[in-house]
């Protein structure tokens, strides 16, 4: 009897010793390099190399004025365009495949209300990404009084990400921020040419007048830098609501645009330099680490 009480005593102390030594494991964590947690570890949610990419947007995204006068230029768009003076975000995310793989369905004069109808074409190609600049034309109107509400411009945003959303819950975005359009109208009015055709109506809320620089005019322009500082911030808070969304954190917003960088057509719209210096910053947020 005393012999089976101390092998008793001997299996209880394992069994003691073998569970403090798995509650002493589970209190350190485990071992993490195990391959149950490598199974386990979820994927991270942004992928930095899509396998397609969609465009939408306005007359920046289609290339307008970067080629010829008064016309689009696609071929040197920052986000499809196939022209290697630009290298655009397809092409330097898929290559070869990037005229099979990416669509541009921007239009020229577009405005925050039309982008709805542009996602669903765009969602209609099922993109693994889609690339978004809109919203100039919403601050450039014959007036101040014209412009965009911001109430409106969001509720545009949001109607497009719910279109796309509808039917491609995985599919990434990248929103560009709206360019300084008061830096453009500095850069441009010292070349009378572009004075000149900037009269044909090209943004008049921040270039009519482009020489006055009366109370008037300086409110006007400060006023339509304001809108857009406004619609840049939409553009962040409603992208920042989905985790498959990326701003550009204002990064074409701050882009210095130089002479070189502006269509020597307008000096406003980007030339075939400055859809370069567009695609660089596409493509460095769209290839960042997910954080």
């Amino acid at each position: 009897m005393r012999s089976r009480r101390r092998r008793t005593r001997a299996v209880l102390a394992v069994l003691a010793a073998a569970v403090v030594g798995v509650a002493g494991c589970d209190a350190a964590g485990g071992d993490s390099s195990a391959p149950e947690a490598r199974r386990t570890r979820p994927a991270p949610v942004w992928d930095p190399s899509p396998g397609s990419v969609a465009a939408v947007g306005d007359s920046i995204t289609r290339g307008f004025n970067a080629c010829s006068v008064l016309s689009d230029c696609p071929e040197v768009s920052w986000a499809t365009g196939s022209s290697p003076e630009v290298d655009s975000l397809a092409v330097r995310l898929l290559g070869r495949k990037a005229a099979e793989r990416s669509w541009n369905h921007a239009l020229t004069g577009a405005r925050m209300a039309d982008l709805p109808g542009q996602m669903a074409r765009a969602a209609a190609h099922r993109p693994e990404l889609v690339a978004v600049m809109a919203g100039a034309n919403d601050a450039c109107r014959a007036s101040v009084a014209a412009m965009t509400p911001v109430a409106d411009f969001r509720a545009g945003f949001e109607e497009a990400m719910r279109t796309l959303r509808r039917t491609l819950p995985r599919t990434q975005v990248y929103v560009a921020s709206i360019p300084d359009l008061k830096r453009l109208w500095s850069q441009g009015r010292a070349d009378p040419l572009g004075r000149q055709v900037w009269k044909l109506g090209i943004c008049p809320s921040m270039l009519a007048d482009a020489d006055a620089l009366d109370a008037a005019a300086v409110r006007r322009r400060d006023a339509v830098e304001r809108r857009v500082a406004q619609y840049n911030a939409v553009l962040r808070e409603v992208c920042a609501r989905d985790r498959r969304c990326r701003s550009d954190g204002g990064a074409v917003h701050a882009f210095r645009f130089g002479a070189e960088q502006l269509s020597r057509w307008d000096w406003f719209h980007p030339s075939v330099d400055g859809q370069a210096r567009l695609a660089e910053i596409a493509y460095r947020t769209v290839t960042a680490g997910d954080g």
